[in-house]
């Protein structure tokens, strides 16, 4: 069975050479690796097409400028000749048993057989304590996934090229949350997928605020445009919008004690980032611990900050566009039920 990994690029200059190290170095090589390159400017190409001479890898790339993530990988499974595909995406490392254990379930005997895909896992690969802030408050922690319900980031999948066939590929309609919306039509022809969590990948969270605004502003257009999750952006919109500002005014304008209840709403919603923060505090020093004991709550607000206004965009684009077809990719799902998000 031949397994090709597919990914796609635009000006990773500074961690291609990290992703393309990870992927020689696998116990189980791939038997191609195809990246697409949206058109970089900053010296990615050119580290690519050196790669691709030297041979350390079975290493095709392709130049598509201005293709956007699900064209891009459209395009390298096009022409990927692996009956299994694992897809991953620039700017992280991957174990070194992570296509390993991404392909050992196609390869098992009847009748496992029928596998069509299989989920893979990230975590945080933090190098700043802003950056240990920021993943203990926006990425679950492997405990806290049922594995039935995952819908797992491409940056480490595998599925059958016919799956993907079947399905349609990527949407290319759609700039982000694509690989959300594939995961939900796979979902829906071949079931739950199995999921294998020493399939690690390993990535940066952003590292500063304005980076990370800008992330959950395009995830939550995207949301927007897809119509994902009407109902965590409604509850949002209610608690900011309506419960917030209720609790400020009787706290201000009636008795002082509604302040607990504010505060109560404020401990439930950092319970979980504090509880995966907890253990990492004891690499650092009494000041970066401070400082991401504090962040926690203020990368909260700016990312919900960021859905609010995010959300809209994408609900007036829908709008816009509501006479294309292919942007009412619900029809005809029968198992279309969110799960939990990779």
């Amino acid at each position: 069975m031949k397994v090709s990994v597919i990914a796609t690029v635009l000006n990773e200059r500074a961690a291609i050479e990290q992703l393309l190290d990870s992927l020689a170095g696998q116990t189980h090589p791939p038997d191609e690796v195809v990246i697409v390159d949206g058109g970089s400017t900053d010296g990615t190409w050119e580290v690519l097409t050196a790669w691709a001479a030297s041979e350390r890898l079975p290493l095709r790339v392709l130049r598509n400028p201005g293709a956007n993530i699900s064209a891009g990988r459209n395009a390298a499974i096009a022409v990927a000749k692996g009956e299994v595909i694992a897809s991953t995406d620039a700017g992280v490392r991957l174990e070194k048993g992570w296509l390993e254990a991404l392909v050992t379930p196609f390869e098992q005997p009847e009748p496992h057989r029928a596998v069509a895909v299989v989920s893979g896992w990230f975590e945080a690969d933090p190098h700043t304590p802003f950056e240990a802030a920021m993943g203990a408050t926006v990425l679950p922690h492997l405990r806290e996934i049922k594995a039935e319900r995952f819908l797992p980031s491409s940056r480490s999948v595998a599925f059958r090229k016919a799956a993907w066939e079947a399905v349609g590929g990527y949407p290319e309609w759609l700039d982000y949350c694509e690989d959300l919306i594939f995961d939900l039509r796979l979902r829906a022809r071949y079931g739950p997928f199995p999921f294998v969590p020493a399939a690690v990948v390993h990535f940066r969270p952003r590292s500063n605020l304005l980076a990370f605004f800008k992330q959950y502003y395009r995830y939550a257009r995207g949301d927007g445009k897809a119509d994902l999750w009407r109902r965590r952006h409604l509850i949002r919109y209610l608690t900011y919008l309506g419960a917030g500002p209720l609790l400020v005014g009787l706290t201000v304008f009636h008795s002082p004690w509604w302040c607990l209840a504010l505060l109560a709403g404020a401990g439930v919603y950092t319970a979980t980032p504090y509880r995966r923060l907890w253990p990492m505090l004891n690499a650092y020093g009494p000041l970066d611990r401070l400082q991401m004991v504090l962040l926690v709550p203020v990368i909260r607000l700016v990312g919900d900050v960021a859905k609010m206004l995010g959300y809209p965009v994408g609900l007036l684009w829908r709008w816009r566009n509501r006479h294309r077809p292919e942007i009412h990719w619900k029809r005809g799902l029968e198992a279309e039920q969110p799960g939990e998000r990779g």
